[in-house]
């Protein structure tokens, strides 16, 4: 008896569209080109350009080490390119630093307020560093808006890791930002409370703050409204995940069954497999020759032991396709 074998239907995308210097800056938040950081013979971010619209939500995607917190630094006025050009907030990011910090909310991947004070008492201090007017009333409004009312007087060092990230984002919100830059902000966060995160996030898009966010989750990357995707210091995608995914080129089975790792460990030298990838229970088995592919899987599919259903790439697989066509800048 043969396994069975079904098949699900792929929509139609429209094509990415590319970087374009010359569309107007009227609703672009950030507008670079070309920036480029070394540190010694090492380049850590290659040639990159991107455009990020008012409103957006932007996803920063890629490996530890790709570059993605530098480009952020870069883009916010803590470091300047050794080369490109561009804007941020209407600021030129080589010439107006200053100006580009006093508008953005930065918040970084390692907790950085104050753990011997209370939540009330860092939104003072930040409040004081901003010079923001009518501090108290400011203080209180955000503590509200952030649901912290009620811990105003905890020690910060005591809080979980899902409040400490409450708390630290709404140290970014008090000078009221124009531009909101996450960096990995919800490493080690339970589920809920990522959730929660989020929620918030697309409220203050919604309300006009622009968002870029670097993240190693797929599940927050498919809620970010586009993505860019870097390695080894270069941008190898930018698009929707939707957009991604259709144009990843990627023709994708999912087998399951018994002894998944040894079917797994066969395929990996079978011709026209790309990628082998368990998800759990499942195995995902990706190619770019959908034809090559799917004769190569013919004699897998004839044994009962599996069943085969061809799915739409997820998200993951194309990032991981991306990582592997990646080449490593490590010198």
């Amino acid at each position: 008896m043969n396994a069975k074998i079904t098949t699900s239907n792929s929509a139609t995308g429209k094509a990415i569209q590319p970087f374009s210097a010359e569309k107007p800056l009227v609703d672009a938040v950030i507008d670079v080109k070309g920036l480029t950081k070394k540190y010694g013979d090492r380049t850590v971010v290659d040639d990159f350009s991107i455009r990020v619209e008012r409103g957006q939500i932007y996803g920063f995607l890629g490996p530890n080490g790709s570059g993605k917190t530098t480009t952020i630094r870069m883009l916010c006025g803590l470091l300047t390119p050794d080369a490109g050009e561009g804007q941020c907030l209407g600021f030129d990011i080589r010439k107006q630093a200053m100006q580009i910090k006093r508008q953005v909310g930065y918040m970084t991947q390692k907790f950085s307020l104050y753990e011997d004070l209370s939540i009330a008492e860092n939104l003072d201090f930040i409040a004081r560093v901003y010079a923001v007017a009518d501090r108290n009333k400011v203080v209180d409004e955000t503590l509200a808006r952030l649901g912290l009312s009620t811990r105003r007087t905890q020690l910060a060092g005591s809080l979980s890791g899902g409040w400490k990230q409450r708390l630290a984002l709404a140290a970014c919100l008090l000078h009221d930002p124009k531009l909101l830059l996450l960096d990995e902000p919800t490493a080690g966060v339970d589920p809920k409370a990522r959730r929660e995160f989020w929620d918030q996030i697309h409220d203050l898009a919604a309300d006009g703050l622009t968002v870029l966010v670097s993240t190693h989750y797929m599940d927050e990357a498919e809620r970010c409204h586009r993505l860019a995707y870097i390695a080894y210091g270069k941008l190898l995608a930018n698009a929707t995940a939707t957009e991604l995914i259709q144009q990843s080129g990627l023709t994708t089975w999912s087998a399951t069954g018994a002894s998944l790792h040894a079917l797994a460990k066969s395929l990996r030298s079978v011709p026209g497999v790309a990628m082998v990838v368990p998800f759990g229970a499942t195995l995902h088995v990706s190619g770019a020759n959908a034809a090559l592919l799917d004769l190569s899987l013919k004699p897998y599919f004839d044994q009962a032991d599996y069943r085969w259903i061809k799915i739409e790439p997820s998200l993951e697989d194309v990032f991981i396709g991306l990582m592997n066509s990646a080449t490593d800048n490590y010198q």
